[in-house]
């Protein structure tokens, strides 16, 4: 609904390009207060012999870091009582090893208006604050960093900021429609259906304003 607080979601796939179906979720208890983005250029630095300095050559772009904090409060001093084991432990099984497949999840970052990221989880760590005389935990920060999991041409395609091929995240709005968007997306109304299912739409017809909707990438 509009005017509700959107929270940071990371999704995980058991695919590479991103296909089938979202295998879990999770939701941030609180949103970040704070967002790294890091990226490195690659240049080529040789130097020609007899010479004093040396032309960068541009050679790539190296996939990038997304680095963030998440707080969980299990005190209820937020409103909300939650278990702080089952919220850390919700969190690595979404972005941590995934034994079907032999490897990590392939993740998706969305939150606002930031670019959606396809990513892997690259490092995390958990530093727990506050204990019930139990040993229980109260309170965590789980601190983690995501690396782009990107191949070159969805690289470029980032670079040049349009491309079907990519993950697209919109906000629906009044006298919006899913077929529109999915026209305007990917170049073709009648990806629809397959829209509707990611996103978990009882009904492609009846979308409240304000709802956030992921368009996944397709080849076309």
């Amino acid at each position: 609904m509009a005017g509700e607080l959107e929270k940071l979601k990371i999704q995980a796939y058991t695919e590479p390009d991103y296909s089938g179906a979202v295998l879990s979720e999770f939701h941030a208890y609180v949103n970040p207060s704070e967002l790294t983005l890091a990226y490195e250029m690659e240049y080529d630095s040789a130097q020609g012999s007899g010479t004093t300095g040396s032309r960068m050559e541009f050679k790539q772009i190296k996939p990038g870091d997304l680095s963030l904090s998440f707080f969980i409060d299990g005190t209820g001093a937020n409103g909300k009582l939650v278990d702080v084991q089952q919220q850390v432990e919700a969190f690595q099984s979404t972005t941590g090893y995934n034994g079907d497949i032999h490897r990590p999840n392939y993740l998706i970052v969305a939150w606002g208006s930031l670019q959606v990221r396809r990513c892997i989880l690259k490092s995390a760590s958990i530093a727990y604050k506050l204990f019930k005389p139990s040993g229980e935990p109260l309170r965590a920060v789980i601190s983690a960093t995501f690396t782009d999991n990107s191949d070159d041409e969805t690289r470029v395609a980032i670079a040049q900021d349009q491309s079907p091929d990519l993950t697209h995240s919109r906000i629906f709005k009044d006298g919006d429609t899913l077929p529109g968007l999915c026209q305007q997306i990917y170049g073709q109304a009648g990806y629809y259906p397959q829209v509707a299912r990611i996103n978990q739409l009882s009904s492609f017809r009846d979308i409240k304003p304000g709802t956030r909707l992921i368009f996944p990438p397709v080849k076309t």
